[in-house]
């Protein structure tokens, strides 16, 4: 009998939870972005990413090459060390040592926390994301959204109605200050003739870009 009162409260309590949480929602609007949508049909942001791309391919080769030059060394080491004294197999040694750590030092330098690659990033990829926020931020401010939620930041959004996503007046309101595609260029992920080739547009608001 003490089981069942409690197994009641219990419900009683669960039911004012969910009423007190559908009280505080009604009323309340929502919409979704899709970020990587929004950045793909931003010509800007696939620039920033090409240039990116092309620092990081230099850079891969100069490791590589450094790499087999490091295993250039070891092989011609381990031929000759039979015929070198001590004193020639510590400099050797030595040689490879110092340039394995040349290797690190430069890995370092282009990969590392706070490396060129991430001070790139940060100098051409974070403008064009303060934009895209300030935009929604902008948004979400006029049209009284509650919250705006951005389908491709891997959460477990199971549905969306297509009535709420924002993303093309997202990218509108991005036309303002910097140049998008045109609205009916633009492409999802996957398509053919993506976003990020389209041609930007000179004949409406989207494509416009204030000095």
């Amino acid at each position: 009998m003490k089981t069942t009162k409690t197994l009641l409260f219990l419900a009683f309590f669960m039911m004012l939870g969910i009423s007190s949480v559908k009280a505080q929602v009604v009323g309340q609007k929502f919409a979704y972005v899709d970020t990587d949508y929004i950045l793909q049909n931003i010509p800007e942001y696939g620039d920033a990413q090409e240039e990116i791309n092309q620092m990081s391919i230099k850079w891969e080769k100069e490791l590589k090459a450094l790499r087999n030059k490091i295993d250039q060394m070891r092989r011609d080491y381990q031929t000759e060390s039979v015929l070198l004294s001590d004193n020639q197999k510590k400099k050797k040694e030595d040689a490879i040592t110092a340039k394995e750590e040349e290797f690190a030092q430069l890995q370092m330098q282009y990969y590392g926390p706070e490396g060129e690659l991430f001070s790139k990033r940060v100098e051409l990829i974070q403008p064009i994301q303060e934009k895209v926020y300030n935009a929604i931020s902008q948004l979400a401010m006029v049209k009284n959204y509650s919250f705006v939620f951005d389908k491709a930041s891997g959460a477990a959004i199971l549905y969306c109605n297509d009535k709420l996503d924002i993303s093309d007046d997202v990218l509108d309101e991005i036309g303002n200050v910097m140049q998008t595609v045109r609205r009916q260029d633009r492409k999802r992920s996957g398509s053919t003739g993506g976003g990020s080739t389209s041609k930007p547009s000179n004949d409406n608001k989207s494509s416009e870009v204030k000095k």
